[in-house]
């Protein structure tokens, strides 16, 4: 297979979704069954020998004795472009097509997204031993007709001895930077916030300014810091992606705004020292404008650290620059990371688009990524 095929293969795979003229495929929904025949399909003919597992992993493994398990996600977002996760799990069934010397297994993994049940990596999670028990889990594994009494025996062989992930970098860099390919040296942590400003309500037309508690006001020159202390803290992305106002009224002055705080960076004591100056800043603004702030944590993620190394001798190998970058997005890499050495490498993303039907790969790229991962299969040896 070259990078032409597996173009072919992730976009012949979009066409299974819930949503006619949209690509969305949600865990252990109705499409997810063809999409496991046609994959488990091209497995076989690798040569792998494949199950699913009790949480809806299909997994396939050739050759005996310590392996690399090769994996992604096939699962997407709502309205979604062909290649996030998918791109992964067809790489990974092309390079063990070339008959490698060492022994690979395959993941596909049922769900990383987190879209059905607000929950994501409920596939990569079982493999590590933490697999997601919620009621609404067990009952759609059920529904597809699996087992969870069977979960424990998802987790990963102690034979794997390690992680390689492709995936598309969902982001510009490398395409401003006119790469093929990274390499992810960590994968960024992340807090989440959510932050209530409480103000007075009041008449817009009779209130004068000076007597305001606009809590909408507030929240907007909050959002102001944000992006000020984002941009002078190298490597640091911070985002308010969701806010409202309450009452809610064109002609009311909100008595209460609700913020989102996403922030993110590679480095746990940067990102915190940044939330926390972001904290002390809503508070300090509020009281400055006579108002209250509350928030609460809803996330607290530690950057998770990937072994790099793994993989940049093969990209050298193959004839192409390295560059180590960092992931601002989660991904199965950072789940599998709490058992075996991971890597990951990232494949240019065309105008940065990604989780959008015009999310695309180039074909050259692929073919790159498959060079790269030739080279690191001859040479791969458990450490």
């Amino acid at each position: 297979m070259d990078g032409r095929e597996i173009i072919e293969r992730c976009r012949l795979l979009a066409q299974q979704t819930e949503k006619p003229g949209a690509i969305t495929r949600t865990y252990l929904s109705p499409p997810m069954r063809e999409v496991h025949r046609l994959v488990r399909g091209w497995m076989e003919d690798a040569g792998l020998t494949t199950h699913v597992d009790a949480v809806g992993n299909l997994r396939g493994v050739r050759g005996d004795g310590p392996r690399l398990m090769i994996a992604s996600h096939l699962d997407t977002v709502p309205d979604a472009g062909a290649f996030d996760g998918i791109l992964g799990v067809m790489m990974a069934i092309a390079l063990v097509g070339q008959r490698p010397p060492c022994a690979v297994e395959v993941a596909a993994f049922a769900e990383e997204e987190g879209v059905r049940f607000g929950v994501p990596f409920i596939g990569s999670r079982a493999l590590v031993g933490s697999p997601v028990m919620d009621n609404g889990v067990l009952a759609a594994i059920r529904d597809f007709g699996l087992e969870p009494a069977q979960i424990p025996d998802a987790v990963v062989d102690p034979d794997v001895k390690g992680y390689l992930e492709f995936h598309i970098e969902q982001g510009p860099v490398l395409d401003t930077l006119g790469l093929p390919l990274g390499v992810v040296e960590s994968i960024a942590g992340m807090s989440r916030w959510e932050l209530r400003f409480a103000g007075k309500a009041n008449h817009a037309g009779t209130t004068p300014m000076e007597l305001r508690h606009d809590a909408l006001a507030c929240a907007a020159e909050w959002i102001g810091l944000v992006e000020h202390v984002s941009q002078n803290t190298p490597g640091l992305v911070a985002t308010v992606g969701k806010i409202e106002a309450r009452p809610g009224a064109g002609n009311v002055i909100p008595g209460e705004a609700i913020a989102s705080l996403d922030v993110r960076h590679a480095f746990d004591e940067v990102r915190e020292r940044a939330l926390n100056m972001l904290l002390d800043g809503a508070e300090h603004i509020a009281h400055r404008r006579g108002l209250t702030v509350s928030g609460e944590s809803r996330l607290d993620q530690a950057a998770v650290p990937l072994h790099f190394e793994m993989v940049e001798e093969a990209v050298e190998s193959a004839g192409y620059p390295v560059h180590r970058m960092v992931s601002g997005a989660g991904h199965d890499a950072m789940i599998l990371a709490q058992k075996v050495p991971a890597a990951m490498i990232f494949l240019r993303s065309p105008g940065g688009i990604s989780h959008h039907p015009d999310e695309s790969v180039r074909e050259e790229d692929v073919d790159a990524a498959l060079a790269v991962g030739h080279q690191l299969l001859r040479t791969w040896s458990p450490e």
